[in-house]
């Protein structure tokens, strides 16, 4: 059955980097055997492109990465494959409540290659750049939507109980978002039909590959629909 695998996909927080935000020298050098062997190791995460790259800088290793849990899907080069937004108006929408029911949350508004923020000196938003090596943009949400910007992804940083309460809230009024909790303080809200196994199917045929002849792992429950996607899956257990 490993013969066949032609192709291997990870997850990136608590898969290939520790709990440290590190990439251990054993994953660096497992990684490189895979290249060397003309076996593409993607990398796919809820996270933006600039917050994917430090990390196959830090490999050494060009690689493709599918960004936003899927919605957006980049070759070695960076040329886009694919790309989900979500629709201006909900999103209007959805901004505009979330001021309103959950006024102490922290806002982010990805697009592409942006990570927009109405407050660069925001604590979350601060801790965030320090983890990701990514760095927000401040502008005004509704000044980007009436340009056309739209988001691949809106993060929500929030308190447990505001994190947990906002999901709830969410995923019950707005059907055509897919939302869920990263973790206990952070909440993804992006386009339906988004999903890392819809992501991998992209990088699949953009190889010429069948799911069959892939290799996941994942470490959460979000990772699961990408784990039973691929003919190959394993769940990392930190």
């Amino acid at each position: 059955m490993m013969q066949k695998m032609k192709i291997v996909f990870s997850d990136i927080d608590g898969t290939v980097l520790t709990s440290q935000h590190e990439v251990t020298d054993q994953t660096k050098a497992a990684v490189k055997k895979l290249v060397a062997k003309d076996i593409p190791f993607v990398l796919v995460s809820a996270r933006m492109p600039e917050a994917i790259y430090p990390i196959t800088d830090d490999m050494g290793i060009k690689m493709p990465i599918i960004c936003y849990s899927g919605a957006y899907v980049l070759d070695r080069e960076g040329k886009e494959l694919a790309g989900t937004y979500m629709e201006a108006e909900p999103v209007r929408q959805l901004l505009t409540e979330i001021g309103e029911k959950f006024p102490a949350v922290t806002v982010n508004f990805y697009s592409g290659h942006h990570w927009y923020v109405r407050d660069k000196q925001d604590a979350r938003v601060k801790r965030e750049e320090d983890i990701t090596s990514a760095e927000s943009e401040q502008a005004d949400f509704g000044q980007l939507l009436a340009e056309g910007t739209l988001p691949h992804k809106i993060l929500l940083m929030a308190e447990p109980a505001d994190c947990a309460a906002a999901e709830t809230y969410f995923q019950q009024h707005y059907p055509q978002f897919q939302v869920a909790r990263s973790s206990d303080i952070l909440l993804e809200i992006m386009d339906g039909k988004v999903s890392k196994a819809a992501g991998i199917e992209v990088m699949l045929k953009a190889y010429g590959f069948d799911k069959s002849e892939a290799l996941s792992f994942g470490d959460n429950y979000n990772d699961l629909a990408m784990l039973k996607y691929t003919g190959m899956g394993l769940l990392h257990v930190m």
